[in-house]
């Protein structure tokens, strides 16, 4: 995981947008890290759940209509997969 190191006034300065960040944080004073920020995942939104129950949905639709099963993707995934794995070798 990425590291940014910043002064602890820089620090303070922009700590709204650091507590927005996904990236670990290293705090420095004079040159020595005195602490680390760690950001936590954040709960998922209710939108946001539910447009992936709609885009799961859609997605079910599509495959239905191409005729075909989840497991015959992942079954043709796999191969492909393979197939470039060999390929590179």
């Amino acid at each position: 995981m990425q590291t940014t190191k910043v002064g602890i006034r820089e620090f303070r300065e922009n700590l709204s947008s650091f507590l927005e960040s996904k990236t670990l944080v290293a705090i420095t004073r004079h040159g020595a890290t005195i602490g680390i920020y760690v950001p936590t995942k954040p709960k998922p939104r209710q939108a946001d759940i539910e447009a992936l129950r709609v885009a799961g949905e859609k997605m079910q639709e599509l495959i239905a209509a191409a005729g075909t099963t989840e497991d015959e993707l992942v079954e043709d995934f796999r191969k492909l997969h393979r197939e470039r794995r060999m390929k590179k070798s």
